[in-house]
């Protein structure tokens, strides 16, 4: 239809003229050609513009438009998407109740043909700030300089904030087969006999701490009594966060309920770089709903633990995702299945 009406609208543009001569037709075609080719002609025989030498091309004003700006320009549609597959810049991120979160997981696992095995990890974002901690004046410039009345300062407000920490917690619903590792640092004989009657990978005083100085003992959590704390000093910069302290529990008196707790514990800690990010595994993704529901709950009842309630939520974001599958681990995963 569109090439018939492109032929109608040039043979109406077409006219004839008779000719002076019987035996010839003389045709008057559109001159389009004709005017493109006298326009070229008329700007090669125009003078070109003459540049002198050191100046330079004014920059435009017009700015170029990013594309990333394109895309912040657009507004949210008014309604959801109707279809599975839409543009996510059109609408706002969804977000779902934690049991509708893990049916999808659930779902896309099926969908993906990865591992029904393969680990659910959990993303929170936190506000690590704790409120103002005073107001300081600065001078920008050198105070040594002008007298004191001429001096200009500033006023700075500085802020408190969570230091990055980390925590051992018991999950409801334990997901590793794998059995921590567990040091015991006691000097008491009697001690040292418990400890390892109840699990203990090592015990021991001043020699055990020889022995993680130079290596030779590596495990996964540490615990100590409180008489041999002041001999542990030389281990504070090796051991870090994982230092045998009150708050997390790894000192006391009661060694086979400090191992119970760690031999099977969870180990959750903010990501030292960021200072706001804590990403931890929570569950794999063939347990139940409710059980990846409770191991979920623990995590961030004990994150909150770590800032008072009055200063309003801790968690900016809360992200259950799961982990990225290999081949080798699918394939790991059928083989156990069918034998």
């Amino acid at each position: 239809m569109i090439l018939i009406h492109h032929q109608r609208r040039s043979l109406c543009k077409t006219a004839y003229q008779t000719s002076l001569y019987p035996s010839s037709v003389n045709s008057l075609l559109p001159n389009r050609h004709f005017a493109a080719a006298a326009a070229a002609a008329a700007a090669a025989a125009k003078p070109a513009r003459k540049i002198k030498k050191g100046a330079k091309e004014k920059p435009s004003d017009e700015k170029p438009v990013d594309d990333i700006e394109k895309i912040k320009s657009y507004t949210y549609m008014e309604s959801d998407p109707e279809d599975d597959v839409y543009l996510k810049r059109l609408y706002p991120r969804r977000i779902y109740e934690v049991e509708t979160a893990i049916h999808l997981l659930k779902k896309f696992q099926v969908l993906d043909f990865t591992n029904p095995k393969q680990g659910v990890y959990l993303d929170l974002t936190l506000d690590m700030a704790l409120g103002k901690k005073g107001i300081s004046l600065h001078s920008p410039g050198c105070p040594g300089i002008l007298p004191v009345d001429q001096a200009v300062f500033e006023l700075i407000e500085t802020y408190k904030k969570v230091e990055p920490f980390a925590s051992v917690i018991a999950l409801p619903h334990p997901f590793s087969s794998e059995v921590n590792k567990v040091a015991v640092f006691t000097g008491n004989a009697s001690e040292i006999k418990i400890a390892e009657e109840n699990g203990a990978a090592f015990a021991g005083g001043t020699d055990l701490v020889k022995k993680i100085l130079d290596d030779e003992v590596v495990v996964d959590f540490y615990v100590a009594v409180p008489e041999i704390m002041g001999e542990l000093n030389p281990l504070r910069k090796k051991l870090k966060k994982r230092f045998p302290k009150a708050t997390r529990n790894s000192i006391g008196r009661d060694i086979p309920k400090m191992l119970e707790l760690f031999k099977n514990a969870h180990e959750i800690m903010v990501d030292e770089e960021k200072q706001n990010f804590l990403s931890t595994k929570i569950a794999t993704l063939d347990m139940l709903s409710d059980q990846t529901a409770a191991n979920l709950q623990a995590v961030v009842s004990e994150v909150c633990r770590h800032r008072p309630l009055d200063l309003g939520p801790f968690t900016d974001s809360l992200l259950p995702k799961e982990a990225k599958t290999t081949e080798a681990e699918t394939e790991e995963a059928e083989t156990t299945e069918a034998a």
